[in-house]
């Protein structure tokens, strides 16, 4: 029976998951449709979150702690995830910035980065070292690790 049900719970994803519009990226260093989600290309990822050509040890740019989404536009999963990074973006509004990063336009920065499943989100405190979740997570975890990682006083 458990033979039956993973190619089974695999397929009806696969189906499903790509009924999903990609959702639309505008140009590097404007928002997406949510206008609270920047796209990152590799420049402005240096400027803003780490220019890892200058500095070996991490050292974050910005002010308020940060969610980067690395994410493909061909990647079901990172569709399913994509909605739950918007509401994330609007309900911390003003306490955290949220970051896209298309891993097939921004490859080199993928690369430099380590990124080799997808979607994969760093969660960056605004002093420390980033921590790292892969797939297509519930809310209630990017919820939790929000308030864990990101909004810890």
């Amino acid at each position: 029976m458990r033979k039956l049900i993973i190619p089974f719970t695999v397929a009806l994803v696969l189906t499903f998951g790509n009924s999903y519009a990609a959702n639309p990226v505008k140009p590097a260093g404007s928002t997406t449709s949510s206008d609270k989600v920047i796209v990152l290309t590799n420049e402005t990822f240096k400027q803003k979150v780490f220019n890892y050509d200058l500095n070996k040890t991490w050292k974050y740019e910005g002010k308020l702690p940060a969610i980067i989404d690395f994410y493909a536009t061909w990647c079901g999963p990172c569709r399913m995830l994509s909605p739950l990074v918007e509401e994330i973006a609007k309900k911390y509004d003003g306490k955290i910035v949220v970051y896209k990063v298309d891993t097939d336009k921004e490859s080199m920065l993928a690369q430099s980065l380590g990124i080799s499943s997808l979607p994969t989100l760093f969660f960056i405190p605004a002093k420390g070292d980033p921590r790292t979740l892969v797939g297509a997570l519930p809310k209630e975890t990017l919820e939790r690790a929000v308030h864990e990682v990101l909004l810890v006083k």
